[in-house]
């Protein structure tokens, strides 16, 4: 049965620096990426002419989101949040946003720089062609993965994985990677109902995937890259043990079905911003 569930998505400003001009868009989720989301836009330029850009800012006080820093880089729209929550939360916002603009599917990527962009061409292909969930995996034939943390690999490979495999019943091999694309008829359905505030943090990227499969919807892996850098920090927001303990939290409950949407939840909508 469909249920039907108003779109909660949080507040947020919109600043549209360019008119719609593509039929798909490519969200860039940001918070204090500074240099590496500028190095990452540039990488994109020869792409902005398939593509409309748009920032899913979680609230940057670096500077990096400046309307003068992202003019000249060929982004379409900023999109700000300023009400509560994290990744979740983001991709409500540039879902919601995307949809209502008319755009017919969008490409999510990290704006940390550890993607390779030239992958963007492909997801659009399959997007074409009827696909609504496109995984990009660096562990396919044709994929490349560098630097990737010992730890992180063994997690991937010994929980992760299975337990997607498991909960979709489809085969997927690179559960975390970020960069991904969506049909607007897989974002819309009301059994996928992912405009909901229990989506704030890292449960909304894997709930997409076990619920596009389980559905019937058209699911594959693409090859991409992601490249760590050789030395300093690890470029990421899951920082600790209890980072690392909310992810596990997470895809726990979401390949149980704790996320399953059901006519009792929540419907009181969150209110939108905009200049």
């Amino acid at each position: 049965m469909s249920i039907e569930t108003p779109r909660q998505i949080p507040e947020h400003t919109v600043q549209e620096f360019r008119p719609k001009s593509a039929e798909y868009c490519i969200a860039v989720f940001v918070i204090n990426e500074n240099g590496k989301l500028h190095k990452l836009l540039e990488r994109m330029r020869p792409w902005a002419g398939l593509v409309d850009i748009v920032i899913a800012d979680g609230g940057s006080t670096d500077g990096s989101t400046a309307e003068q820093v992202l003019r000249p880089l060929a982004v379409n729209t900023l999109l700000t949040k300023t009400g509560p929550g994290k990744l979740g939360a983001q991709m409500r916002m540039a879902f919601g946003w995307a949809l209502a603009r008319g755009y017919q599917g969008v490409i999510a990527i990290d704006g940390n720089n550890k993607d390779g962009p030239e992958a963007i061409p492909e997801f659009l292909a399959k997007l074409r062609d009827g696909f609504d969930h496109v995984q990009g995996s660096r562990f396919i034939p044709g994929g490349v993965s560098e630097n990737l943390p010992r730890s992180r690999w063994w997690g991937l490979k010994l929980l992760h994985v299975p337990m997607m495999r498991w909960a979709s019943g489809f085969r997927y091999t690179d559960t975390t990677n970020g960069f991904r694309a969506y049909s607007r008829r897989f974002l819309e359905d009301p059994r996928v109902a992912l405009f909901r505030r229990v989506f704030a943090g890292y449960e909304l990227h894997y709930y997409l995937a076990v619920r596009a499969a389980r559905l019937g919807f058209r699911v594959m892996e693409i090859p991409v890259s992601r490249c760590y850098p050789a030395q300093g920090p690890v470029p990421t927001k899951i920082g600790g043990v209890r980072g690392n303990f909310r992810v596990i939290q997470c895809l726990f409950k979401v390949c149980l079905g704790h996320y399953n949407p059901t006519e009792s939840r929540d419907s009181k909508d969150d209110s939108v911003k905009s200049p």
